[in-house]
């Protein structure tokens, strides 16, 4: 079942047990998306902050 984060935070420690995270660039914003066994967690930035971000998480890192 998806399910869209907003808070950092949450989002990073969902990373913890995730198997991996999709990354997907758009013109203004980049979606990251966390597959876990049980739901796929969505949080949309900003581009500037998505690199930040990529690199606090524990998980594959997959860009589509």
């Amino acid at each position: 079942m998806p399910k869209e984060i907003f808070d950092l935070d949450q989002f990073v420690q969902a990373s913890e047990r995730a198997e991996y995270c999709i990354i997907k660039r758009l013109k203004k914003k980049v979606k990251l998306k966390l597959r876990t066994p049980k739901t796929l967690y969505t949080l949309k930035v900003e581009p500037t902050a998505a690199e930040e971000i990529i690199k606090k998480l524990s998980c594959e890192i997959r860009e589509v």
